[in-house]
């Protein structure tokens, strides 16, 4: 199992690394980070790890402001000196809240719940799988997308558009919600049926019944209007007008 530690204050960063090594020889400590601003690059630039242990007061702010710019799946483990976060800490992915000094049972026990909830949601999960196979054609049917806690099944047919911004990858539903996902365009475009979805250009993926409106724009480019509305101006190429015109009249 891999995990990080987010804790400013060196000593008790070492003595938390201690501790985890001696709850479990095989827990890899994958990095230990400081602040925000270098916990928000080490996220973004590496694999998520299975678990993390956050201290809450960090030098540049509160640990809850690195959910805010990156979306965190795994589990958290909140070690921090001060009891009125604890709310808070429950809706950003905590799993136990350790007051300092952090004792070695408790971050046995918060371990030992670790493995419980991994074991249960592995079973669990399996089941979720089912709802999102390929349809007969091959093409996937429904995505299983994570809101809070929780996951949902979203069907490709209520899917308006994918697209891609700040390193993240997001689907935008009929209604407007908007779910990240953990696959570059690319591959989530092989999944899905060509007669239905369309890449438009290197950051939007539509969906037909999502585009509303197609208008002439300068330099024989054509520009989109579509619905969820996009705050910005969706541009078909020169060169892929032709290819685009046929996909919409087929």
């Amino acid at each position: 199992m891999k995990v990080i530690v987010i804790e400013d204050e060196k000593p008790a960063a070492e003595k938390l690394v201690k501790a985890i090594q001696k709850a479990d020889l095989s827990i890899e400590v994958s990095a230990v980070l400081g602040n925000v601003k270098t916990a928000v690059e080490w996220l973004q630039q590496n694999s998520m790890p299975d678990l993390l242990f956050m201290d809450i007061e960090l030098s540049d702010g509160l640990s809850f402001k690195i959910f805010e710019k990156v979306n965190i799946n795994s589990p958290v483990i909140f070690c921090t000196a001060f009891d009125e976060y604890w709310q808070e800490a429950f809706e950003h992915n905590s799993i136990d809240y350790l007051l300092k000094p952090v004792k070695q049972e408790k971050l046995q026990a918060a371990l030992n719940k670790y493995d419980k909830l991994k074991q249960y949601f592995s079973s669990s999960f399996q089941q979720l799988l089912q709802w999102q196979q390929p349809a007969g054609n091959g093409y996937k049917k429904r995505f299983l997308v994570k809101r809070g806690t929780d996951y949902i099944s979203v069907k490709t047919e209520d899917i308006a558009y994918f697209y891609a911004t700040h390193k993240l990858i997001c689907m935008v539903d009929n209604k407007g919600q908007k779910f990240i996902l953990d696959q570059s365009l690319a591959d989530i475009e092989k999944q899905l049926d060509p007669t239905q979805f369309y890449r438009v250009n290197r950051k939007y993926l539509l969906h037909m019944n999502a585009i509303k409106k197609i208008k002439s724009f300068p330099k024989s480019k054509l520009q989109l209007e579509v619905e969820p509305v996009i705050k910005e101006d969706i541009i078909i190429s020169q060169e892929n007008v032709a290819a685009f015109k046929e996909w919409m009249g087929s």
